[in-house]
């Protein structure tokens, strides 16, 4: 509340002087805090790497279509082509700004051309529906002060920094799944993050989940328009959306579900254009990026393409399709063509136990915690019981599965919004089927969105504001229960720390403190390898191919180390930490067992930093090599 009140207060002059709309001064609100909480350089490298996005995407499309559509396809070719080129040493500051400075120089008559259409398409919608816009860019705002955290959830400290990092390192990415279990996995949006962060020589992930924001928005607002529910109901479409706690929650984080929406928004919005080989072509392009995302984002693709093929016949001819097919490939292939050679299976570590690759136990990776069973009460026990369906408290969905429950009939019920519905319900209740984790059916409650609110206007065209307005307020109440960030109130303390890192590290991650104190320490990358000798504690991805864990990320050392702790002297230990060339040491000094403390002391390692209850020690020079 005191953020939109703060929004709405700064905005005021700026529309009363300025003579813009409400819902284009707090636009420039919010992107006047970006800079000052994800820094100034990481925007300005995030701005330049989506306009080379758009210049790289608008030969595909044609100049019809707006700059979201151009940015989005564009990222999509690029991250394929960068993902086959990730062992290479090739991605440099100055390889990646020569690429951008080609393609604006290349493109700038249409980009500059793109940028005064986007503001004139900007004003026809705020201008159709000025309450509705201003609401929804108001709640988008707020969805949006995810990306003024700094990165420190569990899976992108110990797996998603791995990338981007490698590559801001050592100008490739090492492809070792002896090291980290997930090297191999897929990896478009990983390598999203890493361009700008190549550019601008520090994490970029708050300003790239900004643009994947706004992707999201203008994709579900054309989705919704496209199906017949008119400008306002685009802009509840967007506000609803925006309201879910996990919204918040993903632009906090590196997870997956945040590109996933846009690519399927935008995917099915190509879609329902008129047939064209064009669109065709840039619809191939989408769907590889979302199988070079995820496994499950290449399930929710499959699903639609059918139905989007067929709405697109007209312009399927053999070699169209026959194209279209090489470019879904193309995009979407090299994470899976890698594994299978590297490591002898495409989806380690996936199916192991049928593909019995050796870098993984020959078993199929199931995560018991999300097995609490599928039947059609699962909307409800999702909404009120969320802890059983992903790591979050009572809430952390909202409650669109069980307040708009009846909309979603709706939308089943509409000829033209049907084959949306019940695909995204489809799609949605085989994943869960599968695993009951909620946040992988996420993208799909997403995409279900704008049939369900079009249905609903086209069925209340009077009342449905006033049906929606009470989810919508529901949702920003439940915003603390999305993440344990949230509920600590972490953009609370962002804003006391004006932007500042170090005081969220040392009060929410001491392992990324620790390690930027490292860096500071050593004047950059440490001489050998960075192991965190904790059986809980999350691998230091951020330290790229030297980072070492004995978790399941690294299923071969974490069996040496249970055989060394055998060892009460400490000898095997040291002779583990001397053969793994570990120079530098994450700890918890009264958690340690007796044979690793041994170990400690005979290689004479010792205590360099504390942050919390966490160490870092180093061992002595002359006992590991790089």
């Amino acid at each position: 509340m005191l953020l939109a009140l703060a929004a709405l207060l700064c905005a005021w002059p700026v529309q009363r002087f300025a003579r813009c709309s409400w819902a284009t001064a707090i636009a420039l609100f919010w992107c006047a805090l970006l800079p000052v909480f994800a820094d100034p350089l990481p925007v300005a490298a995030t701005l330049l790497a989506a306009a080379a996005a758009v210049a790289l995407g608008g030969p595909v499309l044609g100049a019809r279509h707006g700059l979201a559509a151009r940015c989005i396809t564009g990222a999509a070719l690029a991250g394929g082509a960068i993902g086959w080129l990730l062992p290479l040493p090739v991605h440099l500051r100055w390889t990646y700004l020569a690429a951008c400075a080609a393609l604006l120089a290349w493109q700038w008559r249409p980009l500059c051309a793109g940028a005064v259409a986007a503001r004139g398409a900007w004003s026809a919608a705020v201008s159709a529906a000025p309450r509705s816009a201003a609401l929804a860019v108001l709640v988008l705002g707020l969805a949006g002060t995810g990306c003024w955290l700094p990165t420190m959830q569990a899976d992108d400290i110990g797996y998603h920094l791995y990338l981007p990092w490698s590559l801001a390192l050592d100008g490739r990415h090492p492809l070792a799944p002896e090291y980290h279990v997930w090297a191999l996995a897929p990896w478009f949006a990983d390598v999203v993050q890493a361009v700008p962060q190549v550019l601008a020589g520090a994490e970029a992930r708050g300003a790239v989940n900004a643009v994947w924001l706004v992707l999201v928005a203008t994709g579900l607002w054309r989705l919704c328009v496209a199906l017949g529910g008119g400008v306002r109901a685009a802009w509840w479409t967007v506000a609803l959306w925006s309201s879910v706690p996990l919204a918040v929650a993903m632009a906090g984080g590196m997870q997956t579900e945040l590109p996933t929406t846009a690519l399927l928004a935008w995917l099915v919005v190509l879609g329902l254009q008129p047939p064209s080989t064009r669109g065709v072509l840039a619809m191939a392009v989408l769907a590889g990026a979302l199988l070079a995302t995820k496994l499950a984002a290449a399930g929710m693709a499959l699903v639609l393409l059918p139905w989007l093929a067929w709405r697109q016949r007209a312009a399927l001819r053999a070699g169209t399709a026959f194209a279209a097919a090489a470019a879904m490939g193309a995009v979407g292939g090299s994470s899976y063509a890698y594994a299978a050679v590297i490591a002898g299976n495409p989806l380690l570590p996936l199916a192991n136990g049928y593909f019995q690759s050796p870098y993984f136990p020959p078993q199929d990776f199931v995560d018991s915690r999300w097995l609490a069973g599928f039947d059609a009460t699962l909307p409800w026990r999702a909404t009120f019981d969320t802890g059983s369906y992903m790591e979050a408290y009572p809430g952390a969905a909202g409650v669109l599965l069980v307040a708009l429950a009846g909309a979603w009939i709706l939308a089943v019920a509409r000829r033209r919004t049907r084959a949306l519905a019940l695909l995204t319900l489809a799609a949605a209740a085989g994943m869960l089927a599968a695993t009951q984790y909620l946040r992988y059916a996420y993208p799909l409650v997403a995409l279900a969105l704008p049939a369900m609110v079009a249905a609903l206007a086209r069925v209340e065209p009077r009342l449905w504001p006033v049906l929606l307005l009470p989810v919508l307020a529901t949702n920003l109440a439940l915003h603390p229960r999305g993440h344990w960030m949230l509920g600590a109130n972490v953009v609370k303390h962002a804003l006391s720390a004006r932007g500042a890192d170090a005081p969220l590290y040392e009060a929410f991650a001491p392992e990324r403190q620790l390690a930027a104190m490292m860096r500071d320490a050593l004047g950059g990358a440490p001489p050998g390898n960075v192991l965190v000798l904790d059986d809980g504690g999350p691998m230091l991805a951020e330290f790229g191919p030297r980072a070492r864990a004995i978790t399941w990320y690294d299923p071969s050392l974490a069996a040496r180390a249970g055989a060394a702790d055998r060892d009460p002297g400490g000898g095997a230990w040291a002779r583990l930490l001397r053969e793994e060339g570990i120079s530098e040491l994450l700890l918890r000094e009264q958690a340690l067992p007796p044979a690793r403390r041994a170990a400690l002391d005979l290689l004479g390692a010792r205590r360099e930093a504390v942050v919390g209850d966490l160490e870092w020690w180093r061992v002595g020079r002359g006992d590991t090599a790089p």
